[in-house]
């Protein structure tokens, strides 16, 4: 008996609280308490009893500590989440802003160098219109001429220069310059007759309208008074016409 009594003890105090780390509360510890419990309340042994529920009540406040710990914590990384989120979009903004910035400013650099060019490319085709070749000589300085003229197109078109659309296309105003209206009847209102200069664009951008004749339509109607007069006054000199006639056959009778 008195090795039972020696041994009784040492397992009540293996379910003491102050032995155990409740930070690293092991599954272990926590089964022996339990057990503990159980026997405690088999020997209605009340001293333990109170000290083992003292002790899980720890337990349950230190869980719920580390609940709150880990909501908060959660919520600190989801607020962090969404912070990174913002600053990535904006940083993504930022970027393609500055990207479009920085286009528009090419544009507006090279758009204004075009501009500058464009009194060279109408002279060129001023040149070119005006030129009659009849000698040898004449045609070489000519093909000369026209090569030049060539490439300078091609650089154009390589800078995205486009002319814009006139003669036998509708009027717009965004596009063109009407400098001339005209009547006609082949074509209708608002269609563009003849091209004084050329327009061109850079892209979207209009680099300069386009001056152009427009038609006016077929013109207004002739009256039908002045139409019902004209007829009428053909048959009325018919009928003097005859009349006279009558006249210069009646006077040799009369003599």
């Amino acid at each position: 008996m008195e090795t039972t009594e020696d041994e009784a003890p040492v397992e009540a105090e293996t379910v003491k609280p102050d032995s155990i780390d409740g930070e690293e509360l092991p599954v272990s510890a926590v089964k022996a308490s339990l057990e503990s419990y159980r026997e405690a309340l088999a020997n209605n042994d009340e001293s333990t009893l109170v000290e083992i529920e003292k002790f899980l009540q720890s337990i349950e406040v230190e869980k719920n500590s580390l609940s709150n710990k880990v909501a908060a914590l959660s919520e600190e990384l989801s607020s962090e989440r969404d912070r990174v989120l913002r600053i990535s979009a904006d940083f993504d903004n930022f970027r393609k802003r500055t990207e479009r910035e920085r286009l528009s400013l090419v544009s507006n650099a090279q758009g204004e160098v075009i501009e500058n060019l464009l009194p060279i490319l109408d002279n060129f085709e001023r040149a070119k219109a005006q030129i009659k070749v009849e000698t040898e000589g004449e045609e070489k300085i000519n093909n000369s001429y026209q090569s030049i003229y060539k490439q300078f197109v091609e650089i154009m078109v390589s800078l995205g220069v486009v002319g814009v659309d006139t003669v036998g296309n509708p009027f717009d105003p965004l596009l063109h310059e009407a400098i001339m209206r005209e009547d006609s009847t082949e074509f209708e209102e608002s269609i563009i007759l003849q091209e004084f200069r050329k327009g061109f664009k850079l892209g979207d951008r209009l680099l300069r309208p386009s001056m152009v004749k427009v038609s006016a339509g077929p013109g207004p109607a002739k009256p039908t008074d002045e139409v019902d007069s004209s007829a009428s006054k053909e048959p009325a000199e018919e009928v003097d016409s005859s009349a006279s006639k009558e006249e210069t056959e009646e006077e040799p009778a009369s003599e």
